[in-house]
């Protein structure tokens, strides 16, 4: 066999050129100590050549722009011109300027100034007040939008691949605003307000269906394609989140709440006609789903170096896969110039075309990391070709190959072809939650009448609504002080094996933490309904005699239509390359998403899609027998999240859970640390440390009381933790009960300092009903405080316990 190329290269070359310039910049220095003469002589030698340089590269500089002018005009301009700072005109040739409708808008801003300050005072006013108690005297004192109107830089008309009965368009938009917003809380003397905004982006606009009579279009649906850009200037008491480090926090908590409303899969739909289904419209079902097979890189840039470059490294890659607003991030793949990921992602294509497949890849560095490529493919292509397995060269690096396979899947009404689709992805024989997908449920959430007050008589609840499929769940809006409450949202869920899970559908008070009822609908049921489609009330359990839920819920598999080509057809993704520069990208799309790692190479498992509109909770996905021997991974880029829970023999099933939670390698930054963690991996692949964690392990008491209706969790104390520094550790302990990750809902433990087998024995209380916690999940973490501002904090482990034990009422004490 070959040997190994070795981690470190020297380069001889360089380390000799820097030698001798740092002897020709010395040797002077010390002629004239030599000879004797002042030190002035080298201030003035200085300044006569820092001159005639400054002299020279001005010439030379003009020269050059002039000869760039007269080859090539349009590259002189983008060069001169930051490329973030162009209109989206200049840089596609199919988007055209729109004058004309910004002098429009120009002239209808007044307007349009008036219809938002009605909307503030007449909408969002009330909403505010009612909300809370203590926002009871809640109000705006000034609405200025400004004079300065929202710009459209371009409009792009899609004319192919788009259905005959609508019209797309994509506008540029861009608004730079020398607003006033002022308000203020009355009853505590607080103001606050807002002096300027800017937001940039490309909005969707969709004109459907077209039809025969005036007004010709039937809808207008609005919505952006990706979260778009906010920068926004805060005065009075909220002058504290332009504070570094909470002014980013407070852009991004209003960049999800757009994201609700107004970010793809969300919309804003406005009917033109009575008779135009409005929920049809309002959350149509998705073109297709991508299948992404995330395989491995070869010849990757080596951005690691040491001692100021002259000794060069390796790389730490890992990507990030977009598809509009869904974002996946790969594991990193430690000093690796050709990794192997083998991971799978699956997301969801509701517009092409629009939506791109982009994938960039980064080095894992303890501050900035550094690119090694990017890439864009058109999903166009991979819907007609169906199937693509190759490789694509990276773009904006001068090397690198990056291995995909991609498959486009359709949604059938039909479970004609679903056996044949569980064989292919094994979900005939496999877990009902684990695997790829065969098929996708879409739920549209409708409306609730006649619910319960909940514990107080005679008041109406704020209800909400948490969906769960398997291990996946999500929320939906809160709606406040009503029991009739109205909620107009989709969801989507990825089913693994359709006949053998079932939909949970639980309505909760969020004021008093209570069940105002739930239903269980075996998706067994959609498949022998007609077009595997339900639109019904469903009648809740344990709540009123009236009390219902109308939904409609629809199922589609999800296969893989090959297509008939001839022995020499030629097939090859569209690559679309980079418009706007790297950092421009980035500083839109920072890659702060959580590891998703798998749990087997051989076997790739696909990882959830992190969406921002969705309040989503992934909270296990693969069970394992309760003596099964624990797997541990070989090395630092899995998530903590991915080991086993061993040694439980009180609970009857105990999980491999993935969570989305941030590498335990890039936690641990510290070389102690890092060097322990490694040492304690190596012995347990040779075996001499069997059947210990190599992580630590952790003692809790779980038990259920029935008669104060709470479940009580005693942290005992824990061992074998890893070092953070050479005095040890300051471990505490953090408990969710999930799907609630609210600060309401955590629990802490006081922090033990400088010990590695800490001892709490304290005792917490989650007040919920026995029912209700067997279809919750203890989160778990073990963290190290570290002092202010200290940069010592990190996660030192985490378990994941399944509540789904008919001996919790009894309880059980465990490692």
């Amino acid at each position: 066999p070959e040997s190994p190329p070795p981690l470190l290269s020297v380069d001889v070359t360089g380390l000799v050129s820097q030698f001798a310039r740092s002897f020709v910049l010395i040797f002077p220095v010390y002629v004239l100590g030599y000879l004797g003469l002042s030190f002035s002589w080298v201030l003035i030698a200085l300044c006569g050549l820092f001159w005639i340089r400054r002299h020279r590269g001005g010439k030379s500089s003009r020269l050059g722009r002039a000869l760039a002018f007269l080859e090539d005009e349009e590259e002189a301009v983008r060069l001169s011109v930051s490329s973030a700072d162009l209109p989206a005109w200049v840089h596609f040739p199919d988007t055209e300027r729109a004058e004309w409708l910004n002098k429009t808008v120009k002239q209808m801003w007044p307007f349009i100034c008036q219809f938002i300050e009605k909307l503030f005072r007449e909408t969002i006013e009330p909403a505010v007040r009612g909300a809370n108690n203590h926002l009871s005297t809640f109000s705006f004192t000034k609405i200025d939008i400004g004079h300065q109107p929202l710009r459209i830089n371009g409009v792009k008309v899609y004319t192919e691949n788009v259905d005959k009965r609508q019209i797309i368009l994509d506008l540029q938009i861009s608004f730079v605003g020398n607003c006033e917003i002022d308000l203020e809380i009355k009853r505590y003397f607080c103001r606050a307000g807002v002096k300027s905004i800017q937001i940039h982006g490309t909005m969707r606009v969709i004109l459907e269906p077209l039809i025969g009579d005036m007004p010709l279009i039937g809808a207008l649906s609005l919505f952006f394609l990706r979260k778009p850009l906010l920068e926004i200037n805060w005065t009075g008491l909220t002058n504290l989140l332009d504070v570094p480090g909470l002014n980013g926090l407070s852009d991004t908590i209003i960049l999800d709440i757009i994201s609700n409303y107004l970010v793809l899969p969300n919309r804003i739909t406005v009917p033109l006609v009575s008779e135009v289904q409005i929920a049809q419209l309002r959350f149509p079902i998705p073109k297709g789903v991508l299948r992404i097979h995330f395989i491995e890189a070869q010849d990757l840039e080596g951005k690691d170096t040491y001692l100021k470059g002259i000794v060069k490294g390796k790389s730490d890659p890992y990507g990030i896969i977009r598809v509009g607003n869904q974002i996946f991030q790969s594991k990193v793949i430690k000093e690796n110039l050709n990794p192997k990921w083998n991971e799978v992602y699956e997301a969801l294509v509701y517009e092409h075309p629009g939506q791109e497949l982009e994938i960039e890849l980064f080095d894992e560095d303890p501050d900035k990391d550094d690119f090694l490529g990017s890439l864009m493919i058109d999903l166009i292509e991979v819907e007609k070709e169906r199937l693509l397995d190759e490789w694509f060269t990276l773009d904006e690096v001068s090397k690198g190959k990056l291995h995909l396979k991609l498959e486009w899947l359709t949604l059938m009404p039909t479970a004609d072809n679903l056996d044949k689709v569980l064989t292919s992805i094994r979900a005939d024989k496999d877990q009902a939650n684990d695997g790829l997908s065969s098929a996708l449920l879409i739920l549209y959430l409708d409306s609730a009448r006649n619910l319960p007050s909940g514990k107080k008589i005679n008041s109406n609840p704020n209800p909400l609504v948490l969906l769960s499929v398997g291990h996946k769940a999500q929320e939906s809006k809160i709606r406040y002080k009503t029991n009739e409450p109205v909620w107009e949202e989709n969801f989507t869920f990825f089913v693994h094996n359709p006949k053998r899970q079932d939909l949970e559908v639980e309505v909760r008070d969020e004021q008093h933490q209570c069940s105002l009822g739930n239903f269980k609908l075996p998706l067994s049921q959609l498949l022998e309904s007609e077009d595997l489609t339900m639109h019904q009330r469903f009648h809740l359990s344990n709540s009123g005699p009236n009390s219902t839920i109308n939904m409609k819920i629809a199922l589609r598999v999800l296969s893989l239509e090959k297509q008939a080509r001839s022995p020499d057809h030629q097939h090859s993704a569209q690559v679309k390359r980079p418009s706007v520069s790297k950092d421009a990208r980035k500083s839109s799309f920072k890659p702060q998403v959580p590891v998703l790692p798998t749990p087997d190479p051989n076997k790739p498992v696909p990882a959830s899609p992190v969406t921002d509109s969705d309040k989503k909770t992934d909270t296990a996905d693969k069970s394992q027998p309760p003596n099964a021997s624990p797997q541990w991974p070989t090395d630092l880029s899995r998530s903590s999240s991915s080991l086993h829970a061993s040694n439980f023999s009180c609970s009857p099933s105990h999980l491999s859970v993935k969570e989305p939670t941030p590498s335990i390698a890039s936690d641990i930054s510290l070389p102690i640390a890092t060097q322990e963690l490694r040492q304690r991996l190596r012995q347990l692949e040779n075996g001499t440390t069997l059947g210990q964690s190599p992580l630590g392990q952790i003692q809790l008491t779980i038990r259920h009381s029935s008669q104060r209706n709470k479940l009580i969790v005693v942290v005992h104390s824990c061992r074998n933790l890893i070092a953070f520094s050479e005095e040890g550790s300051d471990p505490y302990v953090r408990m969710y009960l999930l799907p609630d990750k609210r600060r309401s809902g955590r629990r802490k433990t006081h922090v033990s300092k400088k010990t590695l087998n800490p001892v709490f024995d304290q005792m917490f209380d989650f007040s919920v009903s026995l029912p209700e916690v067997q279809r919750r999940t203890l989160d778990v973490a073990v963290k190290n405080s570290g002092g202010f501002l200290s940069k010592d904090k990190g996660l030192l482990g985490k378990v994941l316990i399944p509540l789904a034990s008919e001996e919790l009422a009894k309880g059980w004490t465990q490692w």
